[in-house]
């Protein structure tokens, strides 16, 4: 995929939209209530995080980008949490609004044992007032000549009227700015004019009137759309099923999703709009723009919340892909946010490490106990130099990717990661393991890194194995036999 990520530190992406706050609160169930069949939830955590408009203004931010944001806001606590979260991001809030008598949207979402309990809306839908659109059209004509390209996150809160639209749209035309818009509502006609449309399917489907149930009734309903409304491109998302960019006069443009594990789809389109925004802003095609969001969302998807893709996150990613290199593939710059996303969810982690030169029956012996003990393996590797070092040379006879797309393939295995070996000690202190694991043929006592894991409360397993089977003695035996 032809996108340089550091490149995104140098664009700068206006953010129009609806902001909201988001409360997550996280407890646990053991009773029903006596009062009604309903579960008692006892909460542990609170959370609170951008959502709405303000979750791609967080993304922008996460993704290196500047970003100065518009919206509307009340003059009560929520709006100020808001502005307080924009200032330690570093955002300019200069756009944003109080308006008296406005509530500040909020969203709680209660969250119990890993799963969504229940969601708690305060909202109001009217419309802005004249007056705060005059702030607001005024801010953003004087702001177009220093941005890049302008993002609108609409979820139907009163701010992104037909009136203000065409302000906007008259605006970044004169500057010659690219508008992309993630849309909200039945009728698309009020986006006329903007540069590029991103719904999903659903939306795609009530707006056209067209009931997408296959690839075909899934152009026919773009083509419709395209026809009624003046767009330069049209982006159906389509979930699993990847995205199709859509372009008058040319074949769509179909990227595939990755299959991965699906957590939240909170805020992924939240994800593809920013993306896209910086994409562009950075100088990559439409098309390869596409692509890279594609990407983007499939990692936001397997995270729980609102959340955001870091640009370690998207460059890894990115450069998996570019190397063939499969999903469960994580590079080391990824296991900080990894380690704590899986511990978010509850999840009781297992580490194993070794060569794994040349996979045998022990190695699957080993893999299938040590998945027994948790609820994700994560296999570390050696990278090659560390195994020339420790095994002499000649070896490895397979490198540490034809290693990883090996190790990857079992269903054991939910996560690799390549790592040399004076990094073993940090290894263990970002993923604290429940459970590390070794083969018997080590003590407990020889196996590097227990005190450590035994620090954060984990423990060493020994897996029996009771084969005289290594890589090495395969290694061996094919040389002798070729002597022979």
């Amino acid at each position: 995929m032809l996108i340089d990520t550091s490149k995104f530190d140098q664009c700068h992406l206006l953010v129009v939209g609806d902001l909201m706050l988001d409360e997550y609160l996280w407890g646990e169930v053991d009773r029903i209530s006596p009062e009604a069949p309903v579960q008692v939830v006892s909460i542990k955590n609170e959370d609170f995080a951008l959502g709405g408009a303000g979750n791609v203004v967080n993304n922008v931010v996460a993704l290196g980008g500047k970003v100065s944001t518009v919206g509307v806001i009340g003059t009560g606590r929520n709006g100020q949490l808001l502005l307080k979260i924009f200032k330690k991001l570093g955002v300019d809030t200069a756009g944003i609004v109080k308006e008296p008598g406005r509530t500040t949207t909020q969203k709680t979402r209660i969250i119990a044992a890993n799963q969504h309990v229940l969601r708690i809306d305060r909202e109001t839908q009217q419309d802005i007032s004249a007056s705060s659109l005059e702030k607001i059209a005024r801010f953003i004509e004087d702001k177009m000549i220093d941005i890049d390209v302008v993002l609108i996150s609409d979820y139907g809160k009163g701010l992104i009227t037909e009136s203000m639209l065409s302000r906007v749209i008259a605006s970044a035309k004169k500057h010659k700015k690219m508008i992309i818009v993630d849309p909200k509502g039945l009728d698309f006609s009020k986006y006329s004019g903007v540069s590029l449309l991103t719904p999903n399917k659903k939306e795609a489907a009530l707006a056209s009137g067209v009931e997408i149930i296959d690839e075909s009734s899934l152009e026919k309903a773009a083509h419709k759309i395209l026809k009624h409304i003046s767009l330069d491109n049209l982006l159906i998302t389509c979930g699993k099923d990847g995205m199709v960019l859509f372009e008058r006069n040319k074949e769509p443009f179909r990227v595939k999703a990755e299959a991965r594990q699906v957590f939240d789809v909170s805020g992924a389109g939240d994800t593809v709009l920013t993306v896209l925004g910086l994409a562009v802003a950075s100088g990559t095609s439409i098309n390869s723009g596409v692509a890279v969001a594609n990407t983007a969302a499939g990692i936001v998807v397997g995270k729980v919340g609102t959340a955001t893709v870091s640009k370690q996150e998207l460059a890894s990613a990115l450069k998996s892909h570019d190397h063939g290199l499969p999903a469960k593939y994580k590079d080391f710059s990824e296991l900080p946010a990894l380690a704590e996303d899986l511990k978010k969810k509850g999840k009781r982690l297992v580490m194993t490490n070794g060569c794994f030169d040349l996979l045998h029956a022990g190695h699957i012996m080993l893999f299938s106990a040590s998945k027994q003990l948790g609820d994700i393996l994560i296999v570390a590797i050696d990278d090659d130099e560390s195994v020339r070092i420790l095994k002499g040379s000649g070896r490895p006879v397979l490198n540490e990717k034809e290693r990883s797309r090996i190790l990857s393939a079992l269903d054991a295995v939910d996560y690799v990661v390549v790592f040399s070996s004076h990094e073993l000690k940090k290894l263990i202190e970002i993923i604290q393991p429940d459970v590390l694991t070794k083969g018997s043929n080590y003590t407990s006592k020889e196996v590097f890194g227990r005190e450590l894991v035994e620090k954060y409360g984990g423990r060493v397993e020994l897996i029996p194995v009771t084969e005289k089977i290594s890589s090495t003695r395969i290694i061996n035996n094919i040389k002798s036999s070729r002597q022979e």
